[in-house]
């Protein structure tokens, strides 16, 4: 067999597999071929390396191996509270053993007085020790001597209804290793091997399904997860290399508008930040390659303002600008604010979203392809193939997680010639090892200042019987002409339970406060409702805003103080965070209150604390990522690194940063990897692309 085909060989030509075992690895594991078992990896181990004595069992331990006799067995109680008691003995004392469940099969397999080896938690019942379901195969003289890990796979309750255990694939799993001897190539190369003293690759899946000990593991492990960041980074940054060696970009070198702006207009001083994050995007912008650029920056920070001043040089040198937001609320916010500066420097500016008016569409179509309006806001409806531009120059994508691939590429494309640079731009803090691996293409600038005079937002975290205390507070900001925002969670599984508590919310929230005006805004409002509402708040014709998440991606509303998060367990740290960054707007203090029950697990306490400690965006986003795990967090579905089958994230940051600075130093030096010593690099990569769709050229 060739070497590809032996890996490529379907599961059911295992031997102990076949065709009805095979058809239930496909449909419960998604496990095809040879190829897909080897990398069904445990995700722990059973300690089998040394015997205990049931004199020295304790209920800490979370397994325990005893070899010992079994000296009675049978069957107590009846119907459903039917059990099989088995007693065992090794000498040092004795323990009970219990089945509820295959009752019959369990008896048909035990004989008494014979030895076995068991294993299983030990717990202590009435001063005794038990171990339920546990573990058991007759002694013998290979297996008396112990001494091996156990791997724990990922099963389901209908392998296991087949009797297909860890064992089992672990069985399964040596199998495959003993056959497929030297067919495992090697995937790095030697350098990197001596480098940070890797395992081979054989060697790594040897210990990672059959470990001898723990170092085995450790090494295992260290090795594939190095190899997996590695091919992640790889493909990464020949990716970004590819866009700045084949994809020109317009050169914008002349900048007199923004200086006039500068000197004329800009009514306060750019931070440190701003500055640096406009520098570099400008030389990107001068460089004659095609910019693909992320910036990042906490709610508040100023990003805005530095993607106005990025379109004036695009304007400047003959190009025009869009900017892409997710939602209407968003586009016209941005409109709004970027308009007055627009009519300043006698820029024609436009606005494009569903329910611009047909007219209205019609003289702004007209407007982009005859070059008249420079720039335009809007939201997905400049993907629409009737939008066209006389010369697209710069395209800006707000909180771009909310955004597929396809839809990014398709502004891409809206300029022929020659494409447009790419600024992507979002206030969801992303920490430094997802946005190696989801953003690595990326160009990365952070504005890590926020703008002088904004004070950082004070977070208290109350539970329940606090209430009245809070409504109090809330009161005193709304007599000193403040104004609150008191969110309720809505999860779309159960729209009509959230719904309900939104509703009571509303009445309990119009009982506290009968003097003043209320707004109410729900996801399931007509767009047009939730602005006529979302304005009133605005002009302080209503002074509380009801609400749900809707608002976590809303208007800027200076005057606004206080931020009640109702049942705050229910949401995640980053969405925690984009919510409170609604109030401190202003220049006065502001509060942002957590609300949640009593009963609340380790992971949610740790939630809160972590709020009411920092308003730094990164720390809660590292936060985030250690309690919950890169798949949940924003965007992360359409990336790639969900394909991380081993590596995590949140505690390999250090293998991430081997693995970039390796990828980066081999494709300076052979961007081709032609180099022999890159062979082992060049045959993976083309295995790779055998086995994957084309990733997206778009960022």
């Amino acid at each position: 067999m060739m070497e590809t085909n032996f890996f490529d060989t379907k599961i059911e030509f295992l031997k102990g597999v076949g065709p009805q075992k095979g058809d239930l690895l496909k449909t419960e594991l998604g496990i095809f071929t040879f190829g897909d078992l080897l990398q069904h990896y445990p995700f722990r181990y059973e300690d089998r390396s040394r015997f205990y004595r049931i004199s020295e069992l304790r209920e800490d331990l979370p397994g325990a191996q005893v070899k010992g006799r079994l000296r009675q067995l049978e069957v107590i109680g009846e119907g459903p509270k039917t059990r099989l008691i088995g007693q065992f003995s090794d000498g040092t004392g004795s323990m009970e053993l219990v089945w509820f469940q295959g009752i019959s099969y369990v008896q048909k397999s035990l004989f008494r007085d014979r030895e076995y080896i068991l294993y299983g938690k030990p717990t202590s019942f009435q001063g005794r020790f038990q171990m339920t379901h546990p573990e058991m195969e007759p002694l013998t003289p290979e297996n008396e001597r112990g001494g091996y890990w156990q791997p724990v796979y990922n099963l389901t309750e209908k392998l296991r209804r087949r009797f297909i255990d860890s064992r089992t694939i672990s069985r399964w799993q040596r199998q495959i290793l003993e056959l497929a001897g030297r067919q495992i190539r090697e995937t790095l190369p030697d350098s990197l091997m001596e480098k940070y003293r890797l395992a081979t690759k054989l060697q790594a899946l040897w210990g990672i399904h059959v470990p001898g000990n723990e170092q085995h593991i450790h090494q295992a492990k260290r090795r594939l997860k190095f190899e997996e960041l590695f091919y992640n980074q790889l493909r990464l940054i020949k990716q970004k290399i590819l866009r700045k060696t084949e994809y020109p970009g317009q050169v914008f070198g002349r900048a007199q508008l923004i200086r006039t702006f500068y000197d004329e207009h800009l009514p306060f001083d750019l931070t440190g930040a701003q500055k640096r994050v406009i520098r570099e995007i400008f030389e990107d912008m001068r460089s004659g390659k095609q910019m693909n650029r992320l910036l990042q920056g906490d709610v508040g920070s100023g990003k805005t303002i530095v993607a106005f001043i990025c379109m004036l040089l695009a304007i400047d040198n003959g190009a025009q600008a869009c900017l892409m937001a997710p939602t209407e609320i968003l586009s016209d916010q941005h409109f709004q604010g970027l308009s007055v500066f627009a009519e300043m420097l006698g820029l024609r500016m436009g606005r494009l979203t569903g329910s611009t008016p047909k007219k209205e569409r019609k003289i702004l179509h007209e407007g982009l392809l005859d070059g008249s309006i420079q720039i335009v806001v809007g939201t997905h409806a400049l993907l629409e193939d009737i939008v066209q531009f006389q010369n697209l120059g710069l395209v800006i994508i707000d909180e771009q997680h909310r955004f597929g691939v396809a839809q990014r590429a398709k502004l891409w494309q809206k300029n022929e010639t020659v494409f447009p640079h790419v600024l992507v731009m979002t206030a969801t803090p992303i920490p430094r090892t997802l946005a190696m691996t989801l953003y690595g293409d990326l160009d990365l600038s952070q504005i890590d200042e926020l703008p002088p005079g904004r004070k950082p937002i004070v977070t208290r975290w109350k539970s329940d019987q606090h209430r009245l205390e809070v409504f109090g507070f809330v009161r005193q900001e709304l007599a000193k002409g403040r104004q609150a925002y008191i969110v309720y969670p809505l999860i779309e599984e159960s729209e009509k339970l959230d719904f309900k508590d939104l509703m009571d919310g509303y009445e309990s929230v119009q009982r506290a406060f009968p003097e003043y005006q209320i707004s109410i805004v729900h996801g399931k409002m007509p767009a047009k409702d939730k602005d006529y509402e979302m304005q009133r708040f605005l002009k302080q014709e209503t002074m509380i805003m009801v609400a749900t998440t809707v608002i976590e991606v809303g208007v800027n509303v200076p005057n606004a103080s206080v931020m009640v998060i109702e049942s705050a367990e229910r949401f995640g740290l980053s969405q925690l965070h984009q919510l409170r960054g609604r109030v401190g707007r202003g220049a006065d203090q502001s509060y942002c209150i957590l609300m949640t029950g009593l009963k609340l697990s380790t992971e949610t306490r740790m939630r809160m604390k972590v709020m009411a400690e920092t308003n730094d965006g990164f720390v809660i986003a590292d936060t985030d990522l250690r309690l919950r795990g890169p798949g949940d967090m924003a965007g992360t579905q359409q990336s790639g690194v969900v394909d991380l089958l081993l590596a995590d994230l949140s505690k390999d940051a250090e293998v991430l940063k081997a693995a970039r600075e390796s990828a980066m130093q081999i494709l300076e030096e052979d961007p081709e990897l032609v180099l022999p010593k890159n062979q082992p690099i060049h045959n993976q990569l083309l295995h790779l692309r055998e086995n994957e769709s084309n990733w997206a050229r778009i960022s």
